[in-house]
């Protein structure tokens, strides 16, 4: 299953999942870009293959309700790729109450409520993955992101943490990814002096490929990536070295 899947990163990851011969529940939270998605997949997107699924992942109750749909109509999930959320660029003297809880809502209660979900099923068949995205930004505070954004990936960092010492001795790993600079219509929209000087202090002197976050996870859902459980692995060219 991805979340977020007709973002930039979920659909690279489920063209990778779909050409690795899995099935695939790809989720996102608006129908339209759902939609949008499964046309552009065009026959890589039949339906014993593949289950396009709409719901808001912040709510329990959608999210309960998701699941019950996905037991019943698709198949299980023994992969969850939590890459629903949102970006926001404010400072902390402009974010509002209301902007910080979204941001949570979006970033961290959808990533906890799937994985509280899914996991009961993978703990009774003894084998899981789980790979969250996270970013640079819950490593540094954020270059270009705002305060809200940050906070919640270093708080999704922390859930991957905790859920991976619940999980490991069930067999079930939890990792996340933290890319930075993917490119992205974002980043595309950045000011010429802004991508000028991103590309100055990156490394590598160029911006990730969403492919080449779609390869990390691979990496991490195979049954050789088992003895690999609570890592984030950095994946930002260099930007940020631990």
């Amino acid at each position: 299953m991805v979340t977020g899947a007709s973002g930039v990163l979920g659909m690279a990851v489920t063209r990778m999942l779909l050409s690795e011969n899995f099935r695939v529940v790809i989720h996102d939270s608006s129908v339209d870009a759902l939609n949008e998605f499964v046309a552009e997949l065009g026959p890589a997107a039949k339906r014993d293959v593949c289950y396009p699924i709409c719901f808001d992942p912040s709510n329990s109750e959608a999210v309960t309700a998701a699941v019950a749909r996905i037991d019943a109509d698709a198949w299980p999930v023994y992969v969850l790729i939590n890459n629903s959320g949102i970006l926001s660029n404010t400072l902390v003297e402009e974010t509002s109450i209301d902007e910080w809880r979204n941001v949570f809502a979006q970033n961290v209660d959808s990533a906890f409520l799937l994985s509280r979900a899914l996991l009961p099923a993978m703990r009774k068949r003894k084998w899981g993955r789980i790979v969250n995205t996270c970013s640079l930004a819950g490593k540094t505070g954020g270059v270009t992101t705002g305060v809200a954004y940050s906070t919640t990936k270093g708080a999704l960092q922390t859930l991957t943490f905790a859920l991976a010492r619940e999980s490991a001795k069930d067999g079930i790993t939890v990792n996340g990814i933290a890319p930075a600079y993917i490119r992205t219509p974002t980043v595309e929209t950045y000011p010429e002096d802004v991508v000028d000087m991103l590309l100055r202090y990156i490394p590598v002197s160029r911006f990730c490929e969403p492919e080449e976050f779609a390869h990390v996870v691979r990496f991490l859902i195979s049954p050789m990536s088992g003895f690999i459980t609570g890592e984030i692995i950095d994946q930002n060219g260099g930007l940020h070295m631990s």
